[in-house]
């Protein structure tokens, strides 16, 4: 994936602020505890919910449950965006990635996966592999990757920025 080039949109800006690098925004996907995942109904309404990721490989990836909410609306619509920051007005940098979600079914990828969830988040968040699932527990899951097609970056506080990057295709 060629690395994009960040474009400052002055409407929302203060003077005198700059583009970000996407170097920067990819440290803070990789370094972000917590993602919010908005999917649509398939009446088309929004549903939004709390979850973990990992970024990898130019991809935010995320797992979910068979039959769960987000599962069934992915199914009918692929279309995601996936938030993270901070919750002040003042400080910080928050980041909105939007993309498609690719379910991950292979199970070389979904080991190297499981060991980047459990790097991240530490042993309770261990997963076997197996049958292009995760498995943990009685239960399993699925894993899906969203490349960006297009991420928002908002910088908070004095300089207030807004980053647009953007993707080909």
């Amino acid at each position: 994936m060629r690395e994009p080039e960040g474009v400052l949109d002055a409407r929302y800006s203060s003077p005198g602020a700059r583009a970000r690098d996407w170097a920067e925004a990819e440290r803070l996907l990789t370094g972000a505890g917590l993602f919010w995942l908005s999917t649509v109904r398939p009446d088309g309404r929004p549903h939004v919910t709390p979850l973990i990721a990992v970024w990898q490989d130019g991809a935010l990836h995320f797992s979910t449950g068979p039959g769960e909410r987000k599962e069934r609306n992915l199914a009918g619509n692929p279309h995601v965006v996936l938030t993270t920051g901070t919750d002040s007005w003042t400080r910080g940098y928050d980041l909105t990635v939007e993309g498609e979600a690719v379910r991950v079914a292979d199970d070389g990828r979904l080991r190297e996966l499981a060991a980047a969830w459990e790097a991240k988040y530490g042993p309770s968040w261990h997963y076997e592999v197996a049958d292009g699932h995760f498995h943990h527990g009685p239960g399993r899951a699925l894993v899906f990757a969203v490349r960006p097609r297009k991420v928002l970056g908002f910088g908070k506080g004095e300089p207030f920025s807004q980053t647009t990057w953007t993707w080909d295709g």
